[in-house]
C-alpha cells in the first residue's frame, strides 16, 4: 500500500524531527551541564541551571593546558585531512583513468580498507611508529590518520571523477595540457563538493580519536585534546562541569566546519558517492 504524497511528506518530516531530537538531546545535556555547579548536575541533569556558572570555562582556559591540547588536535587534524585530500585525489585521478585489471585490484584494496578497522593492527602500528622514531610525538599520528582516511577518500573521489565527462579532459589534451595540468586546472575544481564530503567524513574520527594518542603519546606537550581530558578524571572524584566544558569547546570546530560546508557535503554525497 502506497502512502499518499501528503502523508508520505508528513511521515518523512516526522521521522526527521524525531531523529533531530535524538541527536540534539545529548548535545543540549552536555552544554547546559557545563554551566552548572558540580553537584547541581546530579540534582537536575536535564534542566537549565538555576545559577549560570562560567567558572568551569574560565578554569579550563586559564588554569589548564587546554590551549596547548587544542592546538595539537587542530594541527594533527588539519594536517592529516589535507594530506588525505591530496593523496586521495591523486590516487583517485590515477585509478579513474587507468583502464586495466590491476587498477581494479588496487581500487578493491582501498575499498577493503573501509571494512577493516585499523585498530586491529595497533601493536604492529606501535612497532612501526617506534621504528620511525616518532613515538611520544604528535607526528606519530599523521601516518596512522592518513592511512585511516585514504580508503573513503579514494572511494568517493574515484566515483566522482569517473562521472566527469570525458570530452572535458579530451579537449584539454587537444589543447596540449598534460596530466598534472588537467588535474590542477580542471579536475581539482570540479572535486570541491567531493573533497568537502571526504573532509567532513574524516574530521570526526580524527578529532575525536583517543585510542592512538593514548598508545603513542605520553608527553604532556604533545597530547591531543581528548587525551588531555583524561587528566580531569580523578581517582575518587571527578569534576564533571570542567569535563563537559572541555567537551563543549571541543565540539565547536566540528560544528562550525559542518555548518560552513554542509551544502558542499550534501552535494558531494549525492553527486560523487552515489552512482546512478
Amino acid at each position: 500500500m502506497k502512502l499518499r504524497p501528503k502523508k508520505a511528506h508528513f511521515f518523512t518530516h516526522g521521522v526527521l524531527s524525531v531523529w533531530t531530537i535524538l541527536v540534539l538531546f545529548p548535545l543540549w545535556t552536555m552544554i547546559v551541564n557545563s554551566f552548572k555547579q558540580k553537584y547541581d548536575i546530579y540534582r537536575d541533569p536535564f534542566g537549565l541551571p538555576h545559577v549560570w556558572n562560567f567558572q568551569s570555562y574560565l578554569s579550563v582556559l586559564q588554569d589548564s593546558d587546554f590551549i596547548l591540547f587544542f592546538r595539537n588536535s587542530l594541527f594533527v587534524t588539519i594536517g592529516s585531512i589535507l594530506a588525505v585530500l591530496l593523496f586521495g585525489a591523486l590516487a583517485a585521478y590515477a585509478l579513474a583513468n587507468w583502464r586495466d585489471r590491476a587498477s581494479r585490484w588496487i581500487y578493491a584494496f582501498f575499498v577493503a580498507g573501509m571494512m577493516l578497522p585499523i585498530k586491529i593492527g595497533s601493536i604492529r602500528l606501535l612497532q612501526m611508529v617506534k621504528a620511525l622514531g616518532l613515538i611520544n610525538t604528535i607526528y606519530s599520528l599523521f601516518p596512522v590518520y592518513i592511512a585511516m582516511g585514504l580508503p573513503i577518500a579514494v572511494f568517493v573521489l574515484t566515483e566522482f571523477i569517473r562521472e566527469i565527462p570525458y570530452e572535458l579532459t579530451e579537449a584539454a589534451v587537444i589543447d596540449g595540457a598534460g596530466r598534472f595540468k588537467i588535474f590542477h586546472a580542471i579536475i581539482i575544481h570540479l572535486l570541491r563538493p567531493a573533497l568537502a564530503t571526504v573532509a567532513i567524513f574524516n574530521l570526526v574520527p580524527f578529532w575525536n580519536d583517543l585510542w592512538f594518542p593514548l598508545i603513542f603519546i605520553n608527553s604532556d606537550k604533545h597530547k591531543t585534546l581528548l587525551l588531555g581530558v583524561t587528566r580531569l578524571f580523578g581517582q575518587y572524584q571527578t569534576d564533571w562541569s570542567k569535563i563537559l566544558a572541555v567537551l563543549t569547546l571541543a565540539a565547536v570546530p566540528v560544528i562550525l566546519l559542518y555548518l560552513s560546508m554542509s551544502k558542499q557535503f550534501i552535494k558531494g554525497l549525492t553527486a560523487g558517492a552515489v552512482k546512478g
